[in-house]
């Protein structure tokens, strides 16, 4: 894959989890998310994209538990400092 090609693949990649993000099926979850895509998607390296996508398949309910109330351990250090990040961003 050249260059143009591995961007136009990456914004492909990033419209998709910003649609992902803002239709999760809950409105806070849409809102939570929605919003930190949007404002951090766009400078996300391709490895945090990654990570991104990886939360965006798990389910809303250990989503909400990890970023909304902190509870319970995220699968890993990638996902803990992402949810971390997501966090911060709404001064949790």
């Amino acid at each position: 894959m050249d260059h143009e090609q591995h961007d136009h693949h990456l914004e492909t990649r990033r419209r998709r989890a910003l649609f992902r993000a803002e239709h999760r099926g809950t409105k806070e979850m849409d809102w939570i998310l929605g919003r930190f895509a949007r404002s951090a998607l766009a400078t996300m390296s391709e490895s945090e994209l990654g990570t991104f996508e990886e939360l965006l398949g798990l389910p809303d309910p250990d989503i909400e538990q990890w970023v909304v109330y902190g509870r319970g351990g995220a699968p890993d250090s990638a996902l803990a400092s992402l949810i971390a990040r997501i966090r911060a961003f709404h001064e949790i």
